[in-house]
Order: C-alpha cells, then sequence, then structure tokens
C-alpha cells in the first residue's frame, strides 16, 4: 500500500512525513499542561499529538500498584499511575481544545476498556504500544474497533517473529508498522533506523518511526529511509518532574526537527530518477572537456 488517511491527511509516498507530537503521560496529570503542550504541537506544525489509556487495575498487578514510590500523587505507585490518568470529563476538555486548535490527537490504548473509552472521541487511528504488541486479545480487539481506520503498531523490544505474529493477528489492511527502540532516551547506537526499509519490505505496508533519542537528525534520517509517519515525545521543559521528560523534545527540539523534515529532508528527496537538471547544463558546459 503506497498511501493511506489519517483522518483526511493522506500518507504514505509522495506526501509529508506525518509528525505526531507524543504527549503520553508529560502533562503529569495537569490538563493545563496538556493544553499548553497542545498549542506547541500545532504551533510548530504537528499533524496530530498523541496520548497513552490505561485501566490502571488491569495493566498493573495489586502487588505493581503497591510498591512504594515517592510522587506528586501520593506514596506509591498507584497512586502515580491513578494520577497521570484523565477523567472522561478532561478528556472531553482536551478533545473540545484539539478541535479549537485544529490539531488532530488520538491514542494508544493499554487494554480493551480503553479502547472503548477512546473511541467514544472517534480518533483518526489507533497506536497499538510496544509494550502491547504480544497481546493478542487486546491487538484484535483494537483492530475490530478501528474498523478502516489506520492502525499504528510500535514495535520497540520486539523480535521479527513476534512482530510477524501481531501482524498475522492484525492484518495488513490499513497498517502502519512503526519502527522504535524501547529505551527512555535511546543511545543512537542502538537505534538502528535501517529496519526502517527491511522493515517495509518484509510486510509491504508502510513504515514510521518513533524516536526515544534525545537529538534530531537522526529521526530526520529515519524520513530519508523511508517513515511516513514520525513521532516523538514532546514536553515543555526537559527538567520537569516525569519519567519521560528526558527522552522528550522540547520546543526548540520539535521544531527544528520538523523544520528539518520540511525544508531540508523532504525537498532534498526528488522522486529517485537520475537526470539532467538544466541549471547543470552551463555547469558542464564549462567543465567537461571538449
Amino acid at each position: 500500500m503506497a498511501e493511506l488517511k489519517i483522518g483526511s491527511t493522506l500518507v504514505g509516498d509522495g506526501h509529508p512525513c506525518y509528525v505526531i507530537g507524543e504527549i503520553g503521560i508529560n502533562h503529569n496529570g495537569d490538563v493545563e499542561i496538556a493544553k499548553k503542550l497542545i498549542e506547541m504541537a500545532e504551533a510548530v506544525g504537528c499533524n496530530a499529538v498523541k496520548f497513552q489509556k490505561r485501566t490502571v487495575e488491569i495493566v498493573y498487578t495489586a502487588e505493581e500498584l503497591a510498591k512504594l514510590r515517592e510522587n506528586p500523587f501520593g506514596t506509591t505507585n498507584g497512586d502515580l499511575k491513578r494520577g497521570l490518568e484523565f477523567s472522561r470529563a478532561q478528556y472531553e476538555e482536551i478533545d473540545r481544545y484539539c478541535k479549537e486548535a485544529e490539531i488532530a490527537w488520538f491514542s494508544s490504548c493499554w487494554d480493551e476498556g480503553s479502547v472503548d473509552f477512546i473511541e467514544h472521541f472517534h480518533p483518526p487511528c489507533y497506536k497499538i504500544a510496544s509494550a502491547s504488541l504480544t497481546d493478542d486479545n487486546l491487538l484484535r480487539y483494537t483492530r475490530k474497533m478501528s474498523g478502516k481506520r489506520p492502525l499504528l503498531l510500535s514495535t520497540g523490544m520486539s523480535t521479527l517473529e513476534q512482530i510477524d505474529h501481531a501482524v498475522d493477528v492484525l492484518g495488513k489492511e490499513n497498517l502502519i508498522i512503526v519502527h522504535a527502540t524501547s529505551t527512555y532516551p535511546s543511545v543512537v547506537t542502538e537505534l538502528n533506523i535501517k529496519a526502517i526499509p527491511m522493515l517495509r519490505q518484509r510486510y509491504g505496508v508502510l513504515v514510521g518511526y518513533s524516536g526515544h533519542e534525545s537529538g534530531v537528525v537522526s529521526t530526520a534520517a529515519a524520513v530519508v529511509l523511508g517513515a511516513c509517519v514520525v513521532e516523538r515525545h514532546i514536553t515543555l521543559d526537559r527538567a520537569m518532574w516525569g519519567s519521560d521528560q528526558a527522552a522528550s523534545l522540547g520546543p526548540a527540539g520539535i521544531s527544528k526537527l520538523i523544520q528539518h523534515i520540511r525544508n531540508s529532508v523532504e525537498p532534498a528527496m526528488g522522486d529517485g530518477v537520475k537526470r539532467v537538471y538544466p541549471s547543470e547544463l552551463p555547469i558542464q558546459k564549462k567543465l567537461r572537456r571538449k
């Protein structure tokens, strides 16, 4: 498949890269921070923002939730996980704000109940997180609910055999496989962005890139290698409290990435057909031996 639509935006061969600002949990449970991140993403030219949705008691064991962990919401891991989840009313406000800002939003859902929750807002697509790639029941349910809408499958910490199986479960229709390395932040030597064309050839679907590195050049390079979608975590300030902030791009970083993609990478890629440009002819005449 050479192209598909995320909402009203064509994505794929011959179309601009679709850039996602991953808000994730960098809102720290505060809708006002989420709004500022949405505003920032829209201002620099992101096509969409993405959140993460979990039903805490389903995704985590009681033992995990009871673990001691000092955080802004209390003293346990459960306090933290619950504090980072937005309510229906809060997501209603996020939905309203994104519509007002004219930017798309969607979520990676970590359980079936979260898919039902997010479906209420009719997202333009769904994302399967790398952690959920081996959850067959969630894959089947998300595929069922997504219908004809695109489904992004993140492949961090996954073997080719596991990806093969996930693709078998999901099918290839409207599927975008997203190359990723699941470390936060990732070291450059483990990004392995040459896997992008390999994944495209192996599965015959569109391929994207979700980066967790500190810089932006490698993400721009992923576009050269064929990533039609790129996703980067965004933050107001990398020094803010939160486990994902250090692997995120601040306002200057995400702005620089989009400038690299739009002003340098995409114009430079061309169509791959070797030709002599008219601008070269005077140089040809001047420099070649008669």
